[in-house]
């Protein structure tokens, strides 16, 4: 019982270790030239292209689409699109077959996991078409 005891309370004063995110470079490594599809709670959520340079097109699955890019900053990946100048960043991390990424700053923490992915573009209609 005294080494249970002893054993318990190592373990509870031992620091915790919190599991670091995809790097720019594992993160460039695993989605440039792919388009993956991404899931929230079990439904679609969005999908997002993954260009040379860094470069993205992203989508909620709705046919219009927002370009732009994105960068490392703090061990985050973080993205600027067209539409939204302000950085939306994100930790990405590997997960099973796929991706599971956390919003940062989302006190509701926001997680999205990567449902599928595929080498084809994304269909891109664009604003208002057929008006």
């Amino acid at each position: 019982m005294k080494h249970a005891l002893a054993l318990i309370l190592a373990v509870a004063a031992a620091p915790l270790v919190a599991a670091e995110g995809m790097s720019a470079a594992e993160f460039e490594a695993y989605v440039e030239g792919k388009t993956l599809y991404f899931g929230l709670s079990g439904q679609p959520y969005g999908a997002e292209r993954y260009r040379d340079d860094r470069r993205v097109t992203w989508s909620f699955l709705d046919g219009e689409c927002k370009e732009g890019y994105w960068y490392e900053d703090a061990g985050q990946i973080c993205f600027v699109y067209e539409d939204r100048p302000d950085p939306q960043c994100w930790a990405f991390y590997r997960e099973g077959n796929g991706l599971r990424a956390e919003f940062a700053g989302d006190p509701f923490s926001t997680v999205l996991y990567e449902a599928r992915q595929s080498d084809e573009p994304m269909l891109c209609y664009g604003p208002d078409v057929g008006v």
